[in-house]
């Protein structure tokens, strides 16, 4: 059945919550595919026999759930899905976005040993003149730019173990690199996360403008001696990326 012969009942169920939930249904099920345009208020007129403000109601809704926008000329215009963290999961990017069925990659942007700033001296506990091996990449979500990582490790956990190059974290994990060649496995940390503004060039590597809505995750982990080890500032576009936590009364 396709989205035009869906069923709308008159009752207790506003006609336009209907009709956001029918096309809802159509993009879920692929009838309408990222970057296609929905019925326009006239077709969804003709459709369902409504008016335009109810129309346009049912696709204000699907804009207010970040499923469409709405572009001048365009129309209604299906965006990319969501990609939902849980909060209370510690995971690489990786592992997360396969157990989405969503294809991950990388583009490193630098790697290398580096001088701390202030912040990261702090989180990591480390003193002054200590070094950290940072990493820096690009993730991609399908192909398409997702968010950009920065992480830094104290330089002393490591213990002779040669770091990893770009050719490696373009395709693997870092957290994996980890477990292998330091013996370290994360145990837990502690994130915080909040609305900021872009900086030109990561703006540019996101595809998006400075003023683009961004979440800025800033995380500690730690490992099974709840010594800190990783210090990561990741940037993502709120418009693909999400986080969810379930909570108890």
């Amino acid at each position: 059945m396709t989205w035009n012969e869906a069923q709308i009942e008159k009752g207790p169920v506003p006609i336009w919550f209907q009709i956001a939930n029918v096309l809802r249904s159509a993009i879920s099920a692929g009838e309408f595919k990222e970057g296609d345009k929905l019925p326009s208020e006239g077709e969804l007129n003709t459709a369902f026999g409504v008016s335009r403000t109810t129309a346009r109601s049912a696709l204000d809704k699907l804009e207010n759930e970040g499923l469409i926008v709405r572009q001048s000329g365009r129309g209604s215009i299906v965006v990319p899905s969501k990609v939902d963290q849980p909060l209370n999961i510690l995971s690489g990017f990786a592992e997360d976005m396969r157990r989405r069925n969503i294809e991950p990659g990388y583009r490193t942007l630098f790697t290398g040993f580096a001088k701390p700033e202030e912040d990261v001296l702090r989180a990591l506990e480390l003193r002054r003149g200590e070094q950290t091996f940072k990493t820096r990449r690009l993730l991609l979500a399908d192909g398409k730019p997702i968010g950009v990582a920065t992480s830094w490790i104290p330089a002393a956990i490591m213990e002779g173990a040669s770091p990893p190059d770009a050719a490696y974290l373009d395709t693997g994990s870092f957290y994996a690199w980890l477990a292998e060649s330091c013996g370290i496995i994360l145990s837990g940390g502690r994130e915080y996360i909040e609305a900021a503004s872009l900086d030109a060039e990561t703006a540019r590597l996101l595809e998006v403008t400075p003023s683009h809505p961004t979440l800025v995750a800033r995380r500690l982990s730690r490992d099974q001696r709840n010594r800190p080890v990783e210090y990561a500032v990741n940037s993502y576009r709120s418009d693909r990326y999400r986080y969810w936590i379930d909570l108890e009364a």
